[in-house]
């Protein structure tokens, strides 16, 4: 299926600010996978020196805001998702004072720094799990610790049939307490009992520690996860696989989602507001709207919007994402912020789900749309996911899953290094070799070598983020159509500064479409941007002396209206030389 995108800026861009609104609102988010973004010292794997010698590259993308996946103190068992000190730096990455460099870095570039806080479990050497191990209080219950089921033959067994998100059983006997711990995702990593006060208080220190060193917010990692029912019971089977140890066998009514949850991030809401600046906090809940649409009330910035991800492939139509647009913004609280994730170091990459054509136009609609941004480090070059062997798997969900369904189930493939250039290891490391294998096609996709090309995936990207800034994007109001059944048109409207309209054809084939009923697409137009094999050229003039144009196969564009927009139109165009 084939994507084609025409994009037209109409009336005049007039500076504008973001007023009084909270800074995160609008802003176009990064993430960084640390292991993997730039390596300073030749070791394989990537570190804060690393992502400070490269922090120019968000600016000149025009990045608001990035956040950092875990960089604490970790055994690694889950590359940093298994905390053994919420309160330092792992010596991997650096310290403290590499720390405190890039934060101060980031803000001299007028950039946004989150830290990735994760609540929900621990490190199995963290020194609460070690003390309540031992019974010493008052850590005895900052764990949740149950007493096994006696079978009948004397047997113990796991308290219940609750199933660990990395397979098996989410229970754990530990011989020093005669008890069983839950852990919700590896062994390594037990939860954390937030029933307990001491806990909630802990966690909450654990945030002001990183505000006072001028953190910029928090992404909550696994937030759905945070309380289990406390009445310990079975969940019931799914009916989707008969394996006990597959994480599907079990609806998961107690272990997701419960209501206990969202008065903890009530709390940490209380804790931002110590803060004279405005911090963001957002939420990853892979969960349905109803829930999901929770966080806002419970005083969230915003919980994550993965329908892109979840509910979104190569074979969605026109339609689809329309109901997918629809859906968040008409579910959404009145007066809160949207956003758009598209990929994250989870799942796949994005060009790897949609194909480099039908990515540009993803990317352009989470650019476009009202809100937040989420673009995950690599995806701004059309990065894809790397082959990694069973050999070279890292992952533990992907080694647990065994020899013949690894590939099913690793992230390992869009964690690869960053690509910055044709040279040793993409430019990632001074070392061939690397933590995770660098992607064979680092020789074309390079960030050095897209910046030479006037119609690359960076060069399109760039350009889009840099509208995104745009008063009639940051304001307008949003229509969503479908025309044809296969073509998707995005309009952004101000009455002060203008709008703009993007017309997306997703299907295979060329599209005819009447825009008769916008009135202000009626003049001609000045083509500002078109790939390769669209026989377009930058700069030539579009007369639309009728309402229905041919949308060519493969074509992204962008057009303007000469009138008022030739300042607009030139400084898009020096973007690309």
């Amino acid at each position: 299926m084939k994507t084609v995108i025409i994009f037209c800026v109409i009336s005049l861009y007039v500076a504008a600010g973001h007023g009084e609104r909270e800074w995160w609102r609008t802003m176009s988010l990064y993430q960084i996978y640390p292991r993997s973004f730039k390596d300073s010292n030749g070791d394989g794997v990537g570190d804060l020196k690393g992502i400070k010698s490269k922090l120019n590259h968000l600016p000149e993308s025009n990045i608001d805001a990035f956040w950092v996946s875990p960089i604490y103190p970790s055994p690694m068992v889950d590359f940093g998702y298994d905390i053994s000190n919420f309160v330092d730096i792992d010596p991997i990455f650096g310290t403290i004072q590499d720390f405190e460099d890039l934060l101060d870095t980031a803000h001299n570039m007028s950039l946004k720094m989150i830290m990735d806080l994760v609540p929900n479990h621990s490190s199995d050497k963290h020194e609460w799990f070690q003390k309540s191990l031992q019974n010493i209080e008052p850590y005895t219950d900052y764990y949740v610790w149950r007493n096994g089921t006696v079978l009948e033959n004397g047997t113990v067994v796991p308290p219940n049939n609750w199933v660990s998100v990395f397979a098996g059983s989410a229970w754990t006997w530990r011989m020093e307490r005669q008890a069983y711990y839950l852990h919700q995702f590896a062994p390594e990593q037990p939860d954390l009992n937030f029933n307990n006060e001491n806990v909630v208080r802990e966690m909450q220190d654990v945030m002001r520690f990183w505000l006072n060193k001028g953190v910029d917010g928090f992404r909550v990692d696994a937030i759905l996860h945070l309380c289990e029912d406390d009445r310990f019971l079975d969940e019931p089977l799914s009916g989707d696989t008969n394996n006990p140890n597959d994480y599907g066998y079990t609806v998961k009514t107690f272990t997701k989602d419960q209501p206990k949850t969202y008065e903890i991030v009530k709390g940490w809401s209380e804790v931002l507001k110590e803060y004279e600046d405005s911090k963001v906090m957002m939420m990853e809940a892979y969960t349905d709207i109803p829930m999901t649409m929770k966080y806002y009330e419970a005083g969230a910035s915003f919980p994550f919007n993965f329908g892109m991800i979840t509910d979104a492939n190569k074979s969605s139509t026109a339609e689809d994402f329309k109901k997918l647009i629809d859906r968040w913004m008409s579910n959404m609280p009145t007066g809160a912020a949207a956003n758009w994730v598209v990929g994250n170091h989870d799942k796949p990459r994005l060009v790897t789900r949609f194909g480099s054509k039908r990515a540009r136009a993803v990317t352009l609609m989470t650019l476009l749309l009202p809100g937040v941004s989420v673009t995950y480090n690599g995806e701004e070059i059309g990065m894809e996911d790397t082959w990694v062997s069973w050999e070279d798997t890292k992952d533990p969900q992907g080694c647990n899953a065994g020899h013949n369904r690894f590939e099913q189930m690793s992230r390992d493939p869009a964690r690869s290094p960053f690509q910055w250039d044709n040279t040793t290891s993409a430019g990632f490391s001074a070392n061939p070799k690397t933590w995770l294998p660098i992607n064979d096609n680092y020789k074309t996709i390079n960030l050095a070598t897209e910046k030479e090309q006037i119609n690359s995936y960076y060069n399109f990207y760039k350009a889009m983020s840099w509208l995104k800034k745009a008063p009639f994007v940051v304001n307008g109001n949003l229509t969503t159509t479908v025309l044809n059944n296969r073509v998707l048109l995005i309009s952004r409207e101000t009455a002060e500064d203008g709008s703009v309209i993007a017309v997306l054809n997703l299907s295979n084939k060329a599209e005819y479409v009447n825009l008769s009923q916008f009135d202000n697409v009626s003049c001609g137009l000045n083509l500002y941007y078109a790939t390769d094999g669209s026989n377009l050229v930058p700069g030539e003039s579009l007369e639309k002396p009728t309402t229905s144009w041919g949308i060519r196969k493969y074509v992204e564009m962008i057009s303007a209206i000469e009138l008022g927009l030739y300042d607009l139109v030139r400084d898009y165009y020096n973007i690309f030389g």
